[in-house]
């Protein structure tokens, strides 16, 4: 890689130039607080919404923002991502190798088959570690089946002498070998309330192990957008059109806050680790007004159109990019639509309109917000 050479003084004077910043500190340094609260706004939304039942927010609504922010996770990948990372190593400040392949596609690519690699890699690993527990691995695209003899999304058990099952109120049954429950037989009253302690068992040690490939999955769309907001964090602090950059970020980062909480409050987790969805959402709005802080930190200095920041931020777009085409795509849609019994062939088809349109007004949305980010 030694013809691999970054040039900040190429014939463009933005190369070579010094930092666009010109002024407005205490705007840039408010815009810190103002971002901070509406990410977390955001994020922290869907989160206690989703775990204080007592808020009484309508489940329509949960869905919505759940959808919602699966459109905006995907707009996010292409056009918040890609395209400014194709912007980016297409830079007249760059030479030598970066001037002779197209970078951008090949590290989102690189990202998106990484990620895949490391789920399936997480999910095998998960997988043998059950069959050693004596235990089978957990459907979770089919969630409405029938129980089988192992443990199911739901947590239900079947016994080789009797069924334990989950009805539609989320009681356990017990059924008797010839499949029939007598409610006024005393014997049946016992097996139930025996099959409903053994379910519970089941269920907390279940979903603790399922717990581990649901955060994974969240753990990296988180990590795909922290680098994104960095460096926008970075490029809002000395910007020289500060005020309509800083009014789209705000939304925009907003909305991928929502996007992010409408996931981590879907977390399925055992008592110990109910804390983790809150975590989550407190990690995600710090990082863009860390950005800003560290960009005002080398406000005189840093040029966000120099060779090395275009280097930078594209490769880190490029690579955010294919994480969150990943996530959006198969972790999002797939999962909530395709691999959803419930959603793919039992929903009505107004529901089905419903989530659909809500994914494609946060897309379009998103989409919208790049015209001026």
């Amino acid at each position: 890689m030694s013809n691999t050479t970054i040039s900040d003084g190429g014939e463009d004077s933005g190369c070579i130039g010094g930092s666009p910043y010109n002024g407005n500190l205490g705007l840039r340094i408010g815009a810190i607080f103002v971002i901070l609260v509406t990410s977390l706004f955001g994020t922290l939304l869907p989160v206690i919404s989703r775990k204080v039942r007592r808020l009484g927010v309508p489940e329509n609504v949960y869905e919505f923002v759940k959808y919602f922010g699966s459109g905006v996770i995907i707009a996010t990948s292409f056009i918040h991502l890609l395209a400014p990372a194709f912007d980016s190593l297409s830079s007249p400040c760059l030479t030598g190798t970066w001037t002779k392949y197209d970078w951008a596609p090949a590290i989102a690519m690189f990202s998106a088959f990484s990620i895949f690699i490391v789920e399936l890699v997480c999910h095998r690993a998960g997988a043998s570690y059950l069959r050693r527990q004596g235990l089978k691995s957990h459907d979770q695209h089919n969630s409405s089946a029938a129980p089988e003899p192992s443990h199911t999304i739901h947590g239900a058990h079947v016994e080789e002498r009797g069924q334990t099952g989950v009805n539609n109120t989320g009681e356990v049954s017990a059924t008797t070998e010839s499949g029939s429950v007598d409610p006024n037989d005393p014997k049946d009253d016992d097996d139930r309330e025996q099959g409903r302690v053994h379910d519970h068992d089941h269920d907390h040690d279940s979903i603790d192990k399922d717990a581990l490939a649901q955060i994974l999955g969240t753990l990296i769309l988180e990590f795909g957008v922290i680098f994104h907001s960095l460096v926008i964090g970075l490029t809002l602090a000395v910007v020289a059109d500060f005020a309509t950059l800083f009014v789209v970020i705000v939304f925009h980062q907003m909305f991928e806050g929502l996007g992010l909480g409408a996931r981590l409050s879907a977390l399925r987790l055992p008592k110990r680790l109910r804390w983790a969805p809150y975590a989550g959402a407190c990690i995600y709005p710090c990082i863009t007004p860390l950005g800003i802080a560290i960009g005002l930190g080398v406000r005189q200095t840093y040029n966000p159109d120099s060779g090395t920041a275009a280097a930078v931020s594209g490769v880190l777009d490029a690579f955010s990019a294919g994480v969150l085409l990943w996530s959006g795509l198969v972790e999002c849609l797939a999962h909530d639509f395709i691999f959803n019994r419930a959603m793919a062939t039992e929903a009505s088809n107004l529901k089905v309109t419903f989530a659909v349109g809500s994914v494609l007004l946060g897309a379009g949305l998103m989409a919208l917000l790049g015209a001026w980010a």
